[in-house]
């Protein structure tokens, strides 16, 4: 466990979850949702083609950029905001300690 970080995730009722993820696992933040059964489709199982695992970045973390695919898929995806993320193109890393987001609306 000493490998894991904390994450809250809000989910879309409004609920926070702290969640402990793995950073040991080459994990992404759609799949710890997943994993502790919380709300996220991921129907594309994370290749950023369908937008299903949006969330919003709440914290003031630094994440890598968003690759070009990630880009086009927000351009087309419904309620995206300034700090919204494919959860699936964030791989769960020691730095995200701490990390705080919040799911999307379906």
């Amino acid at each position: 466990m000493d490998k894991d970080i904390k994450i809250t995730i809000t989910d879309r009722q409004g609920n926070d979850h702290e969640i402990y993820a793995p950073t040991d696992m080459s994990m992404n933040l759609m799949e710890v949702c997943k994993a502790n059964e919380l709300s996220v489709e991921g129907i594309c199982g994370g290749i950023a083609l369908c937008a299903s695992c949006q969330c919003y970045i709440v914290s003031n973390h630094e994440l890598p950029k968003k690759t070009p695919d990630e880009e086009a898929m927000l351009s087309e995806a419904l309620n995206v905001k300034s700090n919204s993320r494919l959860s699936c193109q964030i791989k769960i890393e020691e730095q995200l300690q701490g990390l705080k987001i919040e799911l999307a609306p379906d």
